[in-house]
């Protein structure tokens, strides 16, 4: 068993406007309590879209819940002529704790290379933001260069050149199975996650010992808990799940099913 506290992170992606997602938040807050969870377990965070994010920090903060707030993108720069983007120094007004860095929807659709991830990643460390930073391959890396290879060299590439490393999450989604239907075995998710946090003892020593390494990809209340097993799987980051309260809150609660 190791210390790090589970992390459980529901990514809303392109989806709810701010008052869907405070019926969201509501709706999540209460099952957990009516479920007497205890957040001591496991910590549990939302990533909802920059026109929410102000909607719900308010909320979370009038109504003390004890559910943490993750920013599903940030700019590597500060300020100035960027149309669009949003800055660490933004977020981090909003009491953004979290930020997804490099998701596969990024690196595909957005063309987001490794040394863009990196910047990214540097902004967040900059800004005091906890950067969860995705890594994954596609079905096609997987059958040329194996499960490991492809996250490993993306997680290395994220990490490099920095002065100093501030606290950060790797999240291992294997694109292929990002809203699916198909999942990497628990044994499959473990493997990877072993060979990510090798790679980063190799390169970093010690702090290996306290990165909090995610699984991803169609991840569901009833599957949750073979992946959360492994002694090297820290967590989830979950994707359309995390738009149904009862289904994330199932999620959340995942050590109730350890046991079966």
């Amino acid at each position: 068993m190791t210390n790090r506290v589970p992390f459980i992170a529901g990514n809303w992606k392109m989806n709810l406007d701010h008052q869907q997602g405070i019926a969201l938040v509501q709706k999540l807050a209460w099952t957990l309590k009516d479920a007497n969870f205890d957040y001591a377990t496991a910590e549990v965070a939302v990533f909802p879209g920059f026109t929410s994010l102000r909607s719900i920090q308010t909320l979370i903060d009038a109504d003390q819940f004890e559910l943490k707030l993750g920013a599903q993108d940030i700019s590597a720069h500060d300020s100035g002529a960027f149309t669009g983007e949003v800055s660490g120094l933004a977020l981090k007004k909003l009491d953004v704790q979290y930020v997804l860095i490099g998701h596969s929807e990024r690196r595909q659709l957005h063309n987001e290379s490794d040394d863009v991830v990196r910047s990214k990643t540097a902004a967040a460390f900059k800004h005091g933001i906890v950067p969860v930073i995705c890594v994954g391959e596609t079905l096609e890396e997987l059958e040329s260069e194996g499960a490991a290879a492809v996250p490993v060299r993306q997680t290395l590439a994220a990490l490099a050149e920095h002065e100093s490393l501030g606290d950060f999450i790797i999240a291992y989604e294997p694109v292929w199975a990002i809203g699916t239907g198909q999942v990497a075995t628990p044994e499959q998710a473990a493997s990877v996650a072993l060979k990510i946090r090798d790679a980063i003892r190799a390169e970093h020593g010690e702090l290996a010992d306290r990165v909090r390494i995610l699984y991803g990809g169609s991840v569901k209340a009833n599957n949750v808990a073979g992946f959360l097993r492994s002694p090297e799987v820290d967590g989830v980051l979950v994707g359309g799940a995390s738009l149904d309260s009862e289904e994330f809150s199932g999620i959340a609660r995942f050590q109730s099913h350890l046991a079966i």
